[in-house]
């Protein structure tokens, strides 16, 4: 999975103390492998990424979601200046 965040460059340092709380929640759910880009080109924009062992695996933590995950998920959103994070799913392919 990638999530790219667009967010105020001023609000970094609160954005970035907010996102790894929410990564732990990512974790506790079964993501690995997670790890945060920012890109030197565009102030404000971060690149997060995340594996899952399977599509259905991810289908699941969407049911695990608490209250509590949600306001994490909400504090993280509201640093966002587009509204909205771009999701992408990737499944990987294999030659078989």
């Amino acid at each position: 999975m990638t999530v790219e965040w667009n967010i105020d460059p001023k609000c970094r340092l609160p954005f970035l103390e907010a996102l790894w709380s929410y990564a732990r929640e990512r974790r506790r759910d079964g993501a690995y492998d997670w790890a945060l880009f920012e890109d030197p080109a565009q102030d404000g924009r971060f690149i997060e990424t995340f594996l899952t062992d399977s599509w259905l695996e991810h289908l699941r933590a969407h049911e695990r979601v608490t209250n509590a995950d949600r306001l994490r998920e909400q504090i993280v959103r509201k640093f966002l200046v587009d509204g909205v994070p771009k999701t992408t799913h990737l499944i990987g392919v294999h030659p078989n």
